[in-house]
């Protein structure tokens, strides 16, 4: 296995653990899933930094009776040796919309989490 894919690997383990955190119901696992001091910009919505205030935004959705997130489309894209670009298409029980960029890097532990992530809510279900 080459250098480039195992980290594609590490980043998409990264993916299925938020999503599997965000399905369960579990707002901290979803934030768990970001770098410290990351930025989340969830339109239309606002923009969001760090894992406090990103966990505090999962949980509101969560509290207010999301689940059930899926991917469709996806495309990831290297960035520099450490990280991918993914975007998608997604779709919720209640809502859908598009990841415009979500940035995946490794971190020193060598766990992949999000730096950087921009998505769009585009309708109701």
């Amino acid at each position: 296995m080459n250098q480039t894919h195992n980290v594609l690997e590490i980043c998409k383990a990264g993916i299925s653990s938020w999503q599997e955190a965000f399905n369960r119901g579990d707002a901290k696992g979803c934030a768990d899933q970001y770098a410290e001091n990351a930025v989340m910009q969830a339109k239309p919505f606002g923009s969001y930094t760090g894992r406090k205030e990103i966990e505090a935004f999962w949980q509101k959705i969560i509290k207010d009776g999301f689940s059930d997130v899926s991917y469709t489309e996806v495309e990831w894209k290297p960035v520099g040796e450490d990280g991918y670009i993914l975007t998608s298409q997604w779709t919720m029980n209640k809502a859908h919309g598009v990841v415009h960029q979500e940035h995946w890097k490794i971190q020193a532990d060598g766990c992949a989490r999000l730096v950087f992530d921009e998505f769009e809510v585009l309708g109701e279900r």
